[in-house]
């Protein structure tokens, strides 16, 4: 069950998750979430890609390398070889093009507050919520 559904809105009272549906650790990320009876605001990353804005703030929050805002593992990041592409890219480019498909964005993102996690790990997820 969802805590709340509708347009995506920056609530900084509780957390912000953002996934793919078909994402097997989405679904698991957003279980975990639900049984802990967290609340959370769901944004589906393909049908509202993230802006650059939000990526370079969440970038800027979360103190990880830049390089952990992509999707390694995915298709489209493959198809592109980001691989070898993204050392010779410019921090700018490297979020424009985050920004231009939400395929080439890590998921699940949970962001609370000026606190930013990509990828789901139980641990680091509890110490955050």
């Amino acid at each position: 069950m969802w805590a709340r559904k509708g347009p995506w809105k920056k609530i900084r009272r509780h957390n912000d998750a953002v996934y793919s549906p078909p994402c097997s650790t989405c679904q698991k990320a957003k279980k975990w979430l639900d049984a802990k009876g967290v609340s959370y605001t769901d944004r589906h990353i393909k049908e509202q890609n993230p802006s650059y804005e939000e990526l370079k703030e969440w970038y800027e929050k979360s103190g990880l390398p830049l390089k952990k805002f992509f999707n390694t593992s995915g298709l489209l990041y493959k198809s592109m070889n980001l691989k070898e592409k993204l050392p010779a890219m410019t921090e700018e480019e490297q979020l424009r093009l985050l920004a231009s498909d939400g395929m080439l964005v890590k998921r699940p993102i949970l962001v609370k507050g000026d606190k930013v996690l990509t990828g789901f790990k139980e641990a680091d997820w509890e110490k955050m919520v």
